[in-house]
């Protein structure tokens, strides 16, 4: 097997250059709405921001799992996993507007004296949530998340370089526990600073990991289209993937979609037995009105009907069904995180226009960033020893 076997297609190409008109076409119209309304410019930009934050660090997620647990379910999508990690970079000069201009429109709560004189935080919070440790702990998150990225993907090439080196698999399972552990707490006090932030007097100790949960989900939906599309009939992937390997990957999301549920029902479960007025108020504004509408939503197009349906082996060996499916839940994800963020901003759950243009917006460029960085490597890593293996056709 050679580089050139597995080179990315015309299609990653013609996605790139799409992805990115789209994007910058939106994120164009995003800046022109954005002079009239800087407020719900930023209220929008954070939804979409975690959007694609959670692609490259779910991506970095389920990279140090795969390593971890030597799984062949991630063989296949190590390349595009490393590829969506190196998007890193990009996310963190997304970040940029939100750190220099967007926060006092999103974390007035806690930022403006009058709000604070009104409303005052416990001292706890007080010595949290000031603007220096703000910053101080982004940069922090950061400088562990490109760390982690660095890592990883030099150890990878590291190992198609040196391909009878079986110590270097070795130091990618070393590395990948601590991996793990970092991110999991990195990413869960990211969630806590800049998104249950906005209501600085409500707080919830599962909150982080509903975003890691969701990041596994939105990630492992990327990776099956993605790993589907590269093979297609023809493409580089063809006669590479196998039934076994879609049953693993469609397993896997079918378990994140558990977990989050898990999450979901504990942070729910705790909450309303508890019964406090400083801990019901994030549920006051989202089980009532038109909010509660899209809670049911929810509810029923991002667990009932996606846990049914995976429950099907025969669906999760289906090709052409099982991608509906998770691009199904990459769109669940994207209404999942309006009803986390916007009932904040809004008492109404009808979108506005820079709810639907900021969303496109960051997915176009980050895809766009996506496809690129897919094209600089193999679509398979040809010096991990267990490829053959992963790849041999099994099936009876």
């Amino acid at each position: 097997m050679t580089a050139q076997d597995y080179k990315a297609p015309a299609s990653v190409n013609q996605l790139q250059n799409a992805s990115f008109s789209v994007g910058l076409i939106a994120l164009a119209l995003g800046g022109f709405l954005a002079l009239r309304q800087p407020g719900a410019f930023f209220h929008s930009y954070l939804m979409a921001y975690m959007l694609i934050l959670g692609f490259a660090l779910g991506s970095l997620g389920l990279l140090m799992l795969q390593h971890l647990t030597s799984g062949q379910w991630g063989i296949l999508i190590r390349r595009p996993l490393e590829s969506a990690t190196r998007t890193l970079p990009l996310l963190l000069v997304l970040f940029l507007p939100i750190f220099f201009f967007g926060m006092k429109y999103l974390y007035a709560a806690w930022l403006d004296p009058e709000k604070l004189q009104a409303e005052p935080l416990s001292l706890m919070q007080q010595s949290w949530l000031t603007l220096s440790a703000f910053r101080v702990r982004a940069m922090i998150y950061f400088v562990v998340w490109l760390l982690l990225m660095t890592l990883f993907n030099y150890l990878s090439r590291q190992q198609d370089v040196n391909r009878e080196d079986r110590a270097l698999r070795r130091r990618l399972k070393f590395w990948a526990g601590p991996g793990i552990i970092l991110y999991v707490f990195t990413m869960s006090f990211a969630a806590i600073d800049w998104v249950m932030s906005i209501t600085p007097h409500w707080a919830s100790t599962i909150y982080g990991f509903l975003f890691v949960a969701g990041q596994l989900i939105s990630t492992m939906a990327l990776m099956i289209a993605i790993v589907v599309l590269l093979a297609r009939p023809g493409g580089p992937l063809d006669g590479a993937l196998h039934k076994r390997h879609l049953t693993q990957l469609g397993g896997l999301l079918f378990a994140f979609i558990m977990l989050w549920a898990y999450f979901s029902f504990s942070q729910l479960l705790i909450i309303w037995s508890g019964n406090l007025p400083e801990e019901i108020s994030f549920y006051r504004s989202r089980l009532y009105g038109s909010w509660g509408a899209v809670a049911i939503v929810v509810l029923i197009l991002h667990f009932f009907i996606p846990f049914f349906l995976l429950l099907s082996r025969d669906l999760k060996r289906n090709s052409r069904l099982l991608p509906k499916v998770a691009m199904w839940m990459i769109f669940m994800r994207v209404v999942d995180l309006y009803w986390l963020t916007q009932p904040e901003f809004s008492r109404t759950a009808m979108p506005n226009p820079l709810n639907l243009v900021l969303p496109i917006a960051l997915l176009g460029i980050w895809l766009g960033f996506f496809a690129w960085n897919l094209k600089r490597e193999p679509l398979l890593p040809l010096g991990d020893p267990k490829l053959a293996e992963a790849i041999a056709s099994h099936e009876h």
